[in-house]
């Protein structure tokens, strides 16, 4: 089954976090005019945005959006938080009963956002997402299953947007199955890069990790809602020789070309470089996966795009 048996067709699609220097998510976040600055850079160029959070970014970008007259479709996620213990998570994951309870009425709460702002703007909201990464074994802000099915159901019963669930491939394997028969369409997260793969491996992984849930799930469509390469790192989970700008343009190119071809509706990871993110150490990989600079500047994939916009 396609994308497009759901009235969705297949276009260019990119994860959006507009956070610059000294800005992150609960703190500061970007100004109307910043965002706007954002969205006229990735215009024309992107037909799908993917936003991760109903907070004061996403009321801004979708007011950009309306006043600015920009043709972009949102993928509008909810952003939910702990409600469970993962003793196992390598960077924390471990909450006071009070914390996981206040992170339960905070989910709700979020959910309810999201119904909200979707059946506001239901003419730039294609479509839903409660959750991200929040059931696999690496997860800091585990969530059960059985809850997220819980606000799933929630969604669905007051939107008409389809829904879904983003998270890493290999849940949707096995502990996934019955969320699966839940939502409208499957996403998956594909990183060939964090699984130690080199660049001359990467599309053939993709494109592994795409079928092996596709065919596991041929009643439903299945989206990448990300898919990356990083261009810095200071080792932590990614070796730094595996990672710069030349191998960041090859994935693109690849996944897009492939993507284009298969009628497959695939969200690049990410827009823009986000300092916000990881440890103190400015080299740590997960500041360093937009194919813009936390400065707007191009990188090596994105100079042509920038030569067109200027001729």
């Amino acid at each position: 089954m396609k994308i497009k048996d759901l009235n969705i067709e297949p276009g260019r699609a990119i994860c959006y976090s507009g956070f610059r220097h000294g800005q992150a998510p609960g703190e500061v976040y970007p100004s109307y005019e910043e965002i706007k600055e954002d969205l006229f850079i990735l215009h024309g160029h992107w037909k799908y945005l993917r936003l991760y959070d109903c907070d004061e970014q996403t009321d801004l970008v979708l007011e950009v959006i309306k006043t600015e007259g920009l043709d972009f479709k949102v993928m509008l996620g909810a952003y939910i938080g702990a409600e469970m213990n993962n003793f196992g998570c390598p960077w924390g994951g471990t909450y006071s009963s009070d914390e996981l309870a206040l992170n339960k009425e905070k989910n709700i709460r979020q959910v309810k956002k999201l119904i909200k702002i979707a059946n506001e703007h239901p003419d730039i909201i294609f479509s839903l997402s409660v959750g991200n990464e929040a059931t696999v074994h690496w997860t800091d802000h585990y969530v059960p299953v059985n809850s997220v099915i819980d606000y799933v159901r929630m969604v669905k019963k007051e939107t008409n947007q389809p829904l879904t669930f983003c998270e890493n491939y290999v849940p949707w394997h096995d502990k996934l199955v019955k969320l699966a028969e839940e939502v409208d369409f499957i996403s998956i997260h594909t990183y060939p890069v964090w699984e130690y793969k080199n660049i001359h491996e990467a599309l053939d992984y993709t494109k592994e990790n795409y079928y092996g849930v596709a065919e596991k799930y041929p009643h439903k469509p299945v989206v990448i809602t990300e898919a990356g390469w990083a261009t810095n790192s200071n080792g932590r989970g990614i070796d730094p020789g595996n990672v710069n700008e030349k191998s960041q343009q090859i994935y693109y190119n690849d996944l897009v070309n492939w993507s284009d071809k298969e009628g497959i509706l695939t969200f690049v990871f990410e827009a823009f470089d986000e300092p916000w993110k990881g440890s103190e150490d400015a080299n740590e990989p997960e500041k360093h996966w937009g194919l813009f600079t936390v400065d707007r500047k191009p990188k090596r994939v994105m100079k042509d795009l920038v030569q067109k916009l200027l001729c």
